[in-house]
């Protein structure tokens, strides 16, 4: 940050990107803004998704089978899948906005939104649909007072924050769905412009702090083989100091079907076969393997 006539500008610290920015402007995930130069979420507390969800649709199998949650999402994401399912609340248009309306619901609020949903099966608070993690301090400040009244907490995330922002907010989360979405960093570079490096980082921490369970999409021609799969589930058995003693073997993984979304219309659906394949070839290194969109 300078001082006197020149621009202030501050360094945003949740990802890989370390965007650099300058006053009112905001970074690469269209929803962290710099403001009297300090870094801040730009849509604190602004929503864009409420729904009562079967926690199955995280996915999570392991945590709570049978309950549902609240689901809770606001707008914005620090990766650029060209096949986003949810790009109208997480890509920013050319402008760096974006069109969906959304409603401002305070931490305290929302808390007592979920709470109030007990009697229709309701465990706490999930935050998804966009990438929570680029407006974390919400999500810390609102799973705080939900866990002050004895509600679970939830996140869906890419995985990638820096390791502060983990810390930031793992006393107040129970469970993840983490998207190890590929294992190479030229996947990740290329189709999703992010970074393998920070996402496994990521993982490797969240296992020790909470109940997690991974998601990988495969994307015919990029990331279906099994070699690949193999790669991956080998490296998820190798996490050490799982929650609750667990090994890494026992770490539940989703692999789940493409199809056509967004920006990515230059292919078919994967076939169902290579994700049953892919399944198998998984369950050589891990215990809990399941399909899914099949």
């Amino acid at each position: 940050m300078t001082e006197g006539n020149r621009t202030k500008m501050a360094t945003c610290s949740v990802c890989f990107r370390q965007c650099r920015l300058a006053e009112g402007q905001t970074g690469a995930c269209g929803a962290r803004i710099c403001r009297d130069g300090v870094i801040r979420p730009a849509f604190y507390g602004q929503l864009s998704s409420l729904a009562l969800d079967p926690i199955e649709k995280k996915p999570l199998y392991h945590f709570h089978p049978g309950s549902r949650i609240l689901s809770a999402g606001s707008l914005g994401c620090n990766l650029h899948c060209a096949f986003c399912q949810n790009h109208e609340i997480a890509q920013a248009d050319g402008n760096g906005e974006f069109s969906v309306r959304t409603k401002q619901v305070s931490p305290a609020t929302l808390a007592e939104i979920a709470d109030n949903c007990r009697k229709r099966g309701n465990i706490g608070i999930a935050f998804t649909y966009n990438e929570p993690l680029v407006g974390y301090e919400y999500v810390r400040d609102t799973a705080k007072l939900a866990h002050e009244k004895g509600l679970k907490c939830v996140l869906v995330t890419n995985g990638t924050a820096s390791l502060p922002v983990l810390e930031e907010i793992a006393p107040y989360i129970d469970a993840m769905n983490i998207d190890l979405k590929g294992f190479t960093d030229r996947y990740y570079r290329e189709v999703l412009k992010g970074d393998r490096q920070m996402t496994m980082a990521f993982i490797r921490e969240a296992v020790k702090r909470c109940h997690v369970e991974l998601t990988t999409l495969i994307v015919p021609g990029e990331n279906d083989s099994r070699e690949e799969m193999l790669e991956l589930s080998a490296w998820v058995a190798g996490l050490r100091d799982v929650c609750g003693g667990k090994s890494g073997r026992e770490i539940p993984l989703h692999i789940s079907r493409f199809f056509p979304r967004y920006r990515m219309t230059d292919r078919g659906p994967t076939d169902v076969k290579t994700v049953y394949e892919l399944v198998e070839t998984a369950k050589r290194n891990l215990k809990y393997v399941y399909s899914g969109n099949c």
